[in-house]
């Protein structure tokens, strides 16, 4: 018996460490483990706030840039047809080109099929020298309102075919035939467009769409 004794207190000790162990270190191994993980995606949330963050930095850094990039592109293709004011902008070009006449005829606005604007197809006529044509195609080409010429014929004046080019020459008097086309965000403007015009919106009056919107200046 005496013999068995340290044998049964070493056989207790072992019981005893084993469940310290159990009771007491592994609940706090698993807590550390917890912990860590824990702190890992911790970690991993603040890399991706901090991405955020200066992707949020850049975007109000740029801010003001998207603002003047939208402001242009409204102005290019604007909310609605705006005939009036398309017409002070040709009119306008007109003046600075010195031409001898300058006929607008606006046509009725058709959406486009994929439903996210409508298209002003128009015509334009000139009369004037070879560089007052020149003059006036280039101020169309940087017009503040997007535009897109479909065709250009120029006959000396009093003569010639429509849509037929001829080799102008720089004394002579030219008369020049635009087909060009507008644009505008709106997808129902104006008159003759399904499914109709947009409440509110500003058009020419229904004398001026149905005719010639003509003006003369110079001799």
């Amino acid at each position: 018996m005496r013999a068995r004794g340290p044998l049964i207190a070493g056989i207790a000790a072992g019981v005893l460490a084993l469940l310290l162990i159990v009771v007491l270190v592994l609940p706090k191994m698993s807590e550390v483990g917890k912990a860590r993980d824990d702190l890992q995606v911790a970690e991993d949330q603040e890399v991706s706030l901090q991405t955020e963050l200066r992707s949020l930095q850049d975007a109000q850094a740029q801010a003001p840039q998207t603002e003047e990039e939208i402001k242009a592109l409204e102005d290019k293709v604007p909310s609605t047809v705006d005939l009036p004011g398309l017409f002070r902008l040709l009119q306008g070009v007109a003046d600075r080109a010195a031409v001898d006449f300058f006929q607008f005829s606006p046509g009725s606005p058709v959406p486009d099929s994929t439903g996210g604007f409508s298209t002003v197809a128009s015509q334009i006529v000139i009369t004037g020298s070879y560089f007052t044509l020149q003059e006036f195609l280039y101020s169309l080409e940087t017009l503040p309102r997007a535009a897109k010429v479909m065709s250009v014929g120029i006959a000396p004046t009093g003569g010639g075919t429509e849509g037929t080019t001829t080799t102008p020459t720089p004394t002579g008097r030219l008369q020049m035939q635009l087909s060009v086309e507008f644009y505008t965000t709106d997808s129902s403007a104006g008159p003759g467009s399904e499914p109709g015009p947009t409440e509110g919106l500003s058009t020419v009056p229904a004398a001026s769409i149905k005719t010639d919107t003509t003006t003369e200046s110079g001799a």
